[in-house]
């Protein structure tokens, strides 16, 4: 769905897109709502009329009223008097949405990117590497790199960090402690 707004968008919809993606979210100011994955599509509905659709990444964010605020301020900025930011629930965020070079900067930054849930097309590299797991009855999970040092020794600190879609985790090798974005 997303993909189709994009092959049908005029060349003012994709600079206004381009525009409100720049946008930095507020609670991961590293990141662009591009980046990020919760910017779905800009209509432009007549000369200075433009709708943007926006995904919360989950219900009940509250970071989705600054989001929407930011994208129409630098929409006014660059001459649309009338913007609109409607939210999108389907289809659902998903931290899949978060693009290759966000989670690079997530990295970057400190913060273990969340890993993939979507299955890859084709052929599946595996590899061998050591899991932790906290009790006899805790599911088994793909092993978290430490964004510090690479380690995939690491444990859960806490459910809950910073803000409700980051867990506390420390890495046993380095001993640092750092923020997971949680998979959706």
């Amino acid at each position: 769905m997303v993909t189709l707004a994009r092959e049908q968008e005029t060349p003012l919809e994709a600079e206004l897109r381009r525009l409100a993606g720049s946008v930095p979210d507020p609670e991961l100011p590293v990141l662009s709502l591009t980046e990020l994955g919760v910017l779905r599509a800009v209509h432009s509905l007549g000369p200075g009329r433009v709708e943007v659709e926006l995904s919360p990444t989950y219900t009940g964010c509250p970071a989705i009223e600054a989001m929407s605020a930011d994208i129409e301020r630098v929409l006014h900025e660059h001459g649309i008097p009338e913007v609109t930011v409607r939210p999108v629930l389907s289809p659902a965020w998903s931290t899949d949405d978060i693009t290759p070079e966000g989670r690079r900067k997530l990295r970057e930054f400190g913060i273990a990117p969340p890993r993939t849930t979507r299955a890859p097309a084709g052929p599946v590299a595996l590899t061998l590497s050591p899991t932790r797991r906290t009790g006899a009855d805790a599911p088994a999970e793909e092993p978290l790199a430490c964004p510090h040092c690479g380690s995939t020794d690491t444990e859960l600190l806490s459910r809950f960090s910073s803000t409700a879609c980051k867990a506390l985790r420390r890495c046993l090798a380095c001993r640092e402690p750092f923020d997971h974005f949680k998979e959706l």
